[in-house]
């Protein structure tokens, strides 16, 4: 992949936005300044800026030409910055307004794929503790209860039996957003990171938790990445396709990462798309573009020009 922007002033000055308010705040200002530190190692005149809860003042009170948005969660990858960037005419990076809230919302996301043809788990929304027993019947135990619009697995947990159902239900309901309950998969998990319509190598993920868990992704030291994944060329190829369309069906674009399993069958289950993927030093994107051979400030780079083809606003022509 070679660079399509080659000068760094036809950047201009870039507003690197991060922290938002939502959840996830804590992760979306470490992966900002991992970003912005890059941005200006490459020369890049780039301007942190710390969101709270008003997403457009900052971006009125100076001028900037264009925007990397490394706001995780709700407010950030909704589709709600998207389209307010899109009014002020400031090209951004990663998705555009519609594909944004999609992907947020995992119930739109698992309706979208299945729509598709595309494979995904059984799930069923959970309204209350009165669905509990028809989850049970409909589902089976173990299950994974998770919020809908929550990212970085907050707020999820697995189920065993009914009493563990309704306190999974009762946890995710904090979060204020639908809460569904997944079938449990066993087998293996894999990230597929996408960067400007191509994949990158595939990164196999274990744990000793019960599954890939806050901690598991930010704070634990026993998470093992295997990267390249050991996979065989043609099922790692699969995967990568797979990973594809399910972007191409939610209209993903610019950079992402695509979460699947593989369970015992060998049968692929497509779990979630992110649209504003970690930057920490645990992150898998920068993690699978160094074993494709791009240093962290190549990737920056790579997802920053990724702002001047898409969403059609600015001057988004190359």
């Amino acid at each position: 992949m070679s660079k399509r922007i080659q000068k760094v002033a036809e950047f201009g000055r870039v507003a690197v936005l991060m922290g938002g308010a939502a959840a996830e705040r804590e992760i979306s200002l470490k992966s900002g300044q991992a970003v912005l530190a890059a941005l200006l190692k490459n020369k890049i005149d780039a301007i942190g800026i710390d969101v709270t809860e008003n997403l457009i003042q900052p971006l009125l009170e100076q001028r900037f030409d264009r925007v990397f948005n490394i706001i995780h969660g709700r407010g950030g990858e909704d589709g709600i910055l998207q389209g307010a960037l899109e009014a002020l005419g400031l090209p951004y990076t990663g998705s555009g307004v519609l594909a944004s809230a999609l992907s947020m919302d995992k119930l739109k996301t698992k309706l979208c794929w299945l729509g598709a043809g595309l494979p995904t788990p059984r799930w069923m929304k959970l309204q209350g503790p009165e669905d509990v027993d028809r989850c049970a019947e409909l589902l089976g135990f173990p299950v994974i209860v998770k919020p809908a619009e929550e990212g970085s697995s907050i707020g999820m947990s697995r189920a065993e039996n009914k009493v563990e159902l309704g306190e999974a239900w009762h946890r995710a309901s904090q979060y204020n957003c639908a809460v569904f309950a997944e079938t449990w998969i066993v087998g293996r998990e894999y990230t597929v990171g996408m960067l400007d319509g191509v994949p990158l190598p595939l990164i196999r993920l274990e744990t000793p938790h019960t599954f890939y868990d806050f901690d598991a992704k930010y704070r634990a030291e026993t998470t093992r990445y295997h990267c390249p994944a050991g996979l065989p060329l043609d099922e790692e190829t699969a995967l990568q396709k797979l990973a594809l369309q399910a972007c191409d069906t939610l209209g993903v674009t610019g950079w992402a990462r695509v979460d699947l399993l593989v369970d015992r069958d060998n049968q692929p289950w497509l779990i979630e798309a992110n649209t504003v993927p970690g930057m920490t030093d645990h992150s898998l994107v920068p993690m699978a573009a160094k074993v494709a051979g791009l240093s962290f400030e190549e990737l920056t780079w790579r997802i920053l020009e990724t702002s001047f083809s898409c969403h059609g606003v600015g001057d988004a022509e190359v």
